[in-house]
This record gives structure tokens, sequence and C-alpha cells, in this order.
């Protein structure tokens, strides 16, 4: 009965444990990205992966609005928070920044694949 209440315990406290991780920033939908709000994600061949630098910002952030973190956002597996030019935070996965194409209008588009050959959709 002891040993059975020992696993108990241990269990509750993992399962508590696991309640306090960042939950991940992005699900795969239909084997692409996508973002909190359904919306595919993108990732841009002018992010040097791992430099923790997005090269997208003004104009470009405005097309290719980034997924952003907040403060309190931890770092998990593939996903790493970045440091914008503005200082504010966006997710980036496998080292490479995280963006939604202003063009998409509902979860499932994906009419930013390919645009100018270096916008391309986010895979896991």
């Amino acid at each position: 009965m002891k040993l059975l209440s020992t696993a108990l315990l241990a269990a509750a406290l993992l399962g508590g444990c696991a309640s306090m991780t960042t939950p991940a920033p992005a699900s795969v939908a239909d084997g692409v990205l996508v973002g909190p709000n359904g919306m595919t994600l993108y990732v841009f061949d002018r992010d040097a992966a791992n430099s923790g630098k997005s090269v997208c910002n003004g104009p470009c952030a405005t097309n290719w609005p980034p997924l952003m973190a907040s403060d309190a956002d931890k770092p998990g597996g593939d996903y790493t928070v970045i440091t914008r030019d503005d200082g504010k935070k966006q997710w980036a996965m496998k080292g490479k920044p995280l963006y939604y194409w202003a063009k998409d209008s509902k979860p499932g588009d994906k009419t930013g694949d390919n645009v100018g050959t270096v916008w391309h959709i986010a895979k896991p």
C-alpha cells in the first residue's frame, strides 16, 4: 500500500511539473507549422539560423508579422526566443525566426510559400 501511495504521489508531482512548462508556440497541421491562431508559419532565407536575430523589421514585419513571444515565455525543445531590433520577443524554431504572412486570410492558407524565392512554409 505504501508503495502504491508513493507512486501516486510521484505521478501527481510529475504531472504538476509538466503543467509548469511553456506550451509549444506552434503546432503541426497538414504537415506545416501553424501558430496558436491556426495560421501558417513561415521562415525567411535571409535570417541566419541560430543568430538570435531577425532581419525582417519595419515594412518587412508589416507584411510578415513575427510569431511574438512574451517576456515570460521560455525556450523548449526546438523552440527558442529571440530579441527583435525593437526589443520585442519572437519565437524561432531550430534557430530560424517564425512569421505569419499578411496575405493569408484564414487557417490553411499557404499563399506566402516561395514569395520572392526567400520565404518558405515552416515545417516540423
